[in-house]
């Protein structure tokens, strides 16, 4: 049984112009102690889908699915607070920037002592504060921070952004998460850095068991360990399945567009050339294309494009197009 099972998951938005279907029926499935990467441009509703996950409440939004569960129990089905109770427990996130997610006035011990859950301290109230700080040392540790006293009395503010992020680690899994949906954790940081916030993930996910979800925009900043890998585009799946596979064979023109870009982006360019990228961009929610939302800026599309194609699976690949690359090639 998956732990995390999201099936035809559709959010629309309220707008003055009416509703607008910003994810258009998601899948996505995720397993204990797995690593699934979520890859898609700017706009392509990947954070959307993980405040769905976590239950992120919004009055302008309509949230359906025919599978919303988590462990086996149907997420939509709770009320506010069972909901609530469970992603609490069991889930936690951590966002791109450190610093809008800190508290500026509390120091790193305040704030992580404020995530460790109460239950898990016991004794005298003397005791209880030795065993809190003790904690804190501890999962300052686990996420790569030696010298914790450099570090434990600081604010954010004090603090370069890859050692925040390491703090904003040690407070989400301080109540030890089953799901950690991480959203672009390493955006703007240096190579070196981006490198030691992914071994940290990595490490987590082996020696915790606990899952995780990372977002990202660029497909070389995926994890070497990860499991499964899925494309989203303008709200719309394009492509998933095993990582290694889709990387080495990619069935869709989106994944091949940006595993060219990324690639690319790798390697050293003559001057001014030109990236091979899609032509145009992301629509905006008022002019949703019809049909394949890539089909505007896809090379392969014809008329018959302008119907959603349906989902083709083939062993553990499942992608949507009508002229999927494996076709084109054989």
């Amino acid at each position: 049984m998956q732990l995390l099972d999201i099936r035809n998951l559709t959010v629309e938005m309220k707008t003055p112009h009416g509703l607008v279907r910003v994810l258009d029926k998601v899948n996505l499935q995720l397993g204990k102690g797995d690593i699934h990467s979520l890859v898609g441009e700017s706009g392509s509703g990947k954070s959307l889908l993980a405040k769905a996950i976590v239950g992120f409440s919004n009055p302008n939004w309509q949230v359906t699915a025919d599978r919303l569960w988590w462990n086996g129990k149907d997420l939509l089905a709770m009320s506010q607070k069972q909901r609530r109770a469970v992603t609490g427990r069991d889930m936690a996130m951590i966002f791109q920037d450190p610093y809008s997610y800190l508290d500026p006035n509390s120091t790193v011990e305040q704030q992580i002592v404020e995530a460790i859950p109460e239950g898990d301290v016991r004794g005298t109230f003397l005791r209880r504060r030795v065993d809190r700080k003790t904690r804190v040392k501890r999962l300052l540790h686990r996420v790569g921070i030696r010298d914790h006293e450099a570090v434990i009395d600081s604010y954010p503010f004090e603090l370069s952004q890859g050692v925040a992020q390491k703090v904003s680690i040690a407070i989400a899994i301080a109540h030890r998460p089953r799901l950690l949906i991480a959203d672009e954790p390493t955006t703007a940081m240096e190579p070196s850095t981006k490198l030691q916030i992914h071994r940290l993930l990595a490490r987590l996910a082996a020696s915790q068991e606990m899952s995780v979800l990372l977002i990202s925009q660029d497909l070389t900043a995926i994890l070497p360990e990860t499991k499964q890998l899925t494309l989203l585009y303008c709200g719309q799946l394009m492509e998933t399945g095993p990582a290694e596979e889709v990387i080495n064979h990619p069935a869709h023109p989106y994944t091949d567009s940006m595993l060219r870009m990324s690639l690319q982006t790798q390697q050293e360019l003559p001057h001014k050339a030109r990236l091979p990228t899609l032509p145009g961009a992301i629509p905006t929610l008022r002019h949703m294309p019809i049909g394949c939302r890539l089909g505007p800026r896809c090379p392969y599309a014809q008329k018959q494009c302008v119907k959603a194609p349906l989902a083709t699976q083939r062993h553990q690949r499942v992608f949507h197009c009508h002229f999927p690359l494996l076709e084109l090639e054989s």
